[in-house]
């Protein structure tokens, strides 16, 4: 059942968090060079981390449950990752690192609207399997 609309919604965020971080930069700095998000290892750590959460909730779709509770982690992990983002596009004083917010900074929003979407998909067909085991 890898054709359901939660797979999509889970390819989509691991497109979101896999590929596209490479394309757009998180923000430029002072000098006006682009920072993307390998040039922090705990950035790199964390969009890998949910890429691969993606990507194993993708591939566990026989157990909804499980999907479920990986879902829930990645966009537990990704509003960690854009409270880093706002910490230090905020925290910081003056122009001495963010000069200009990018695309990238806003991709983990991007990526926990799929991930609720995906989720409340994966609800609909949980209660649809407990309604035909009912009818059983």
């Amino acid at each position: 059942m890898i054709q359901r609309i939660q797979t999509v919604y889970l390819f989509l965020a691991f497109i979101c968090m896999g590929v596209l971080p490479f394309v757009f930069p998180l923000w430029k700095d002072a000098a006006g060079k682009d920072f993307y998000f390998m040039m922090n290892t705990a950035y790199a750590a964390l969009f890998g981390l949910s890429m691969t959460l993606s990507l194993i909730s993708i591939f566990g779709y026989k157990k909804r449950q499980n999907q479920f509770v990986m879902n829930r982690l990645n966009m537990i992990l990704n509003v960690i990752l854009l409270g880093l983002f706002v910490y230090r596009s905020l925290n910081l004083s003056g122009e001495t690192q963010v000069s200009e917010k990018g695309i990238g900074m806003f991709l983990p929003i991007v990526s926990i609207v799929l991930l609720v979407l995906a989720n409340k998909a994966i609800k609909k067909d949980e209660d649809l399997v407990k309604s035909v085991d009912r009818l059983r």
